[in-house]
């Protein structure tokens, strides 16, 4: 039997919705030599992680931590503690990640009532209002605050408010937003929130930063019934993460130390840069894209006042075909940029500038190949002036 050769990954520059492109200081963490998880110095490294994460998320939650999970975990976990059977949940769904809160919340035993929103359009708080008045029992309100199949970036601020009118508690989804435009856990008076590693912290997949304020560790401590998911029981895993009284740290499950290290060097380099620099960095190179894009003839999905900068989606021109561009991209030139989900398959590209990402040289390179795939001029001329800009600030 002849042997199994070892896997050389082609170079990829990374334009999808994420994974993003990683840095290879972060790529160097990896591959350090693995602790056990629960070695003091180890140990140490996870309370710097947890403090990273608080400035992250600006906010000084104690119960603030990295689930061993994709984003997809830490939106089932905030759902599996805050949602009892019977609770019931007024999820705003204006696109995929919305519908897939729903589906959670009624996983869990949970009644959802919808606040419908266009996709591509930011939620409107009004209709949460007007959906919350007329949902006396609601306890409960999730949203995503960056629709990561649209692009569109609703007003999290403002639908926390709205919920607190009605005293409920909030689950808010960050997973693209984290680290590429502001998020104020507690400015915003935001009580679950969950992200993702693989977007604008420009860490691989695999961990979902969360955190959760004191009235919703509250709630789940007053729960009539167990999490259904041992693993994801924030009472148990807090025990490991955030051990009460100085206490000794309680066995949960193997953490992934070495994707725990990646975690640490990218929040590190984003300390480093600036929570600040960073959200304007990727205002910066999505306007130089956007202008490119526009040269190109290629219309936005979201209107300019709703969209997120890390995350741009337009529509496909007439007549061309989606898969075979984005093989030709992928192909001719190493880029990799997404298709559209749900109602938009088929219909749409979905152009990521998130982290490591969102540089002058990616937006060069996406518009130039676009152009040239596409057989049409103007989008680098019109993009330049602000990269010139956007490096000389």
């Amino acid at each position: 039997m002849s042997p199994v050769p070892a896997f050389h990954p082609p170079a990829r520059t990374l334009m999808g919705p994420g994974p993003s492109p990683v840095s290879p200081d972060v790529l160097a963490a990896l591959a350090k030599p693995t602790l056990g998880h629960l070695d003091p110095v180890f140990v140490g490294l996870m309370d710097e992680v947890k403090g990273l994460l608080q400035q992250t998320f600006r906010t000084e939650n104690r119960l603030t931590m990295p689930v061993s999970g994709p984003g997809t975990a830490g939106m089932e976990g905030t759902v599996s503690n805050l949602v009892e059977p019977g609770t019931t949940v007024v999820v705003c769904r204006n696109g995929v990640f919305g519908e897939r809160l729903r589906q959670m919340v009624e996983r869990v035993g949970g009644v959802a009532v919808m606040v419908e929103t266009e996709w591509g359009r930011a939620v409107d708080p009004d209709d949460l209002r007007q959906t919350l008045a007329a949902t006396p029992g609601a306890e409960v309100v999730a949203f995503v605050h960056a629709e990561t199949s649209t692009g569109a970036l609703s007003d999290a601020a403002a639908l926390a408010a709205v919920a607190r009118e009605h005293e409920c508690l909030t689950i808010c989804d960050t997973v693209t937003s984290l680290g590429g435009v502001p998020v104020e856990v507690d400015a915003w008076g935001l009580d679950a929130v969950y992200s993702g590693t693989q977007k604008c912290l420009s860490a691989p997949p695999g961990l979902s930063p969360v955190t959760y304020s004191d009235r919703a560790l509250d709630r789940v401590r007053q729960r009539a019934t167990p999490v259904a998911s041992w693993f994801l029981d924030v009472s148990l895993v807090a025990g490991y993460w955030d051990p009460a009284g100085g206490t000794k740290r309680a066995y949960h499950h193997t953490a992934p130390v070495n994707m725990i290290y990646a975690l640490h060097e990218a929040l590190r380099r984003l300390q480093a840069e600036g929570l600040e620099a960073a959200w304007a960095r990727h205002a910066q190179m999505h306007a130089a894209l956007a202008a490119g894009l526009d040269a190109l003839g290629l219309e936005f999905i979201v209107p300019a006042g709703e969209r997120l900068p890390q995350l741009n989606a337009v529509y496909i021109p007439e007549g061309v075909d989606d898969a075979d561009t984005r093989r030709q991209l992928l192909d001719g030139y190493g880029l990799e940029i997404g298709g559209g989900l749900g109602d938009l398959a088929g219909k749409a590209w979905r152009i990521g500038l998130m982290g490591e990402g969102a540089r002058p040289e990616t937006v060069r390179l996406c518009l130039g190949a676009l152009g040239e795939v596409l057989g049409r001029d103007g989008a680098l001329g019109a993009a330049e002036p602000l990269l010139a800009e956007a490096v000389t600030a």
